[in-house]
């Protein structure tokens, strides 16, 4: 198969779909790799390094639509690209359809072949591609939040640990999944005093197990989240309905409960945002001010530490990109249920429940099309 690796071109977006050692493993399995020109740069990766690797180095997004059977990007795919997708293309990427009507229309329209990392799923009901980059936003998130407390920038003035004699700033983060076990577990290690809450039961158990003891596992409710928003320096969105629009937990009459100079760090804003005042921002213009409660929506969080995130997302890929490779699109889902419930939009049908309902679509069960 010709596969296509993309350069990104969402703003500040630094990731590239496969590194080098990703591109080396898809030529052994037999398949020919085109790479966009100076794709891997932001990355650390130069295309020297993927020539030896045994890629072609071409220099338009064009040309790779036109001659890749597969095409693979980090984000979702830009206006500008929706009509150099092919009928039968598969587009092997995040695409959140669920908070983009817009593109769920165009790849309808191409009759492409749309799996989208972010729906694949085990059996267990993890998210394998999903999960790096939460690790990544989580950590992140919790980094912004203290960076977003000072005063240049529009905070209140807390240092989230504190210092002898002071009061730790407070971090609530609303979802116990990957993002928000990773956000509580560096807000905890920065010694701030955090709540971490989820709707279910075992989880939390696992939470207060495994979280040191400056975190405290709650129940989520709307009630418990009224409550703590007001004392919160620092209020972290990690909320996750699979391949969904994430619920608005915080709205906007509890932001006038809250301190001003407080910071709230959206991660679900790729899903929709879980606040009712968040929007996309970008690494550049980060954030904004809504009844003097600062809020950071980067929707691409971990594009800023792009050697690292794209390390981890290859890890990750790389062995379904290989199956859908080596076996073509059909027969990889019906061997292997995982990469089925990737299926988005096959050839100008919705084949994802979550996505027809959301725009009032019809929805097509993808096993009718394999």
């Amino acid at each position: 198969m010709i596969v296509g690796i993309l350069k990104e071109i969402k703003a500040e977006e630094n990731r590239i779909s496969m590194t080098p050692a990703g591109v080396e493993i898809m030529i052994q399995n037999g398949h020919t790799l085109l790479v966009e020109k100076d794709g891997g740069k932001g990355s650390g990766f130069e295309d020297e390094v993927y020539k030896n690797a045994g890629a072609e180095i071409v220099d338009t997004p064009q040309e790779i639509f036109e001659h890749a059977e597969m095409v693979m990007h980090v984000k979702e795919p830009l206006s500008a690209e929706y009509d150099l997708i092919r009928e039968d293309q598969i587009v092997f990427t995040y695409l959140h359809l669920a908070a983009a009507e817009e593109l769920t229309h165009a790849l309808i329209k191409s009759k492409s072949i749309c799996i989208a990392y972010e729906t694949i799923q085990k059996a267990d009901g993890s998210l394998p591609l999903l999960t790096p980059m939460s690790e990544v936003a989580g950590r992140m998130a919790t980094q912004q939040g203290a960076k977003y407390l000072e005063m240049a920038q529009g905070g209140h003035g807390i240092l989230l640990g504190g210092v002898p004699g002071v009061d730790p700033g407070t971090v609530v983060v609303i979802g116990g999944g990957v993002v928000g076990i990773n956000a509580a577990k560096m807000a905890c290690g920065l010694g701030a005093k955090v709540y971490i809450l989820d709707m279910n039961l075992d989880r939390l158990r696992y939470l207060s197990d495994v979280m040191p003891a400056n975190c405290i596992p709650l129940m989520a409710s709307p009630a418990t989240t009224r409550k703590l928003v007001k004392e919160a320096d620092v209020v972290i969105g990690a909320v996750l309905v699979a391949g969904a629009k994430a619920p608005k937990l915080v709205n906007r009459e509890m932001l006038k409960t809250m301190q001003k100079g407080s910071v709230l760090v959206d991660v679900a804003i790729d899903q929709g945002g879980c606040f009712e005042t968040s929007r996309p921002t970008t690494h550049s213009d980060p954030i904004f001010e809504v009844d003097g409660i600062v809020h950071y929506c980067v929707a691409n969080m971990p594009g800023a530490v792009a050697k690292t995130s794209t390390i981890a997302l290859t890890n990750a890929t790389l062995p379904y990109a290989v199956e859908i490779a080596n076996k073509g699109w059909q027969r990889a889902m019906q061997e292997n249920p995982e990469i089925k419930l990737g299926a988005n939009v096959m050839n100008g049908k919705v084949t994802y429940k979550a996505v027809a309902e959301t725009f009032d679509l019809e929805f097509t069960p993808i096993d009718t099309l394999l």
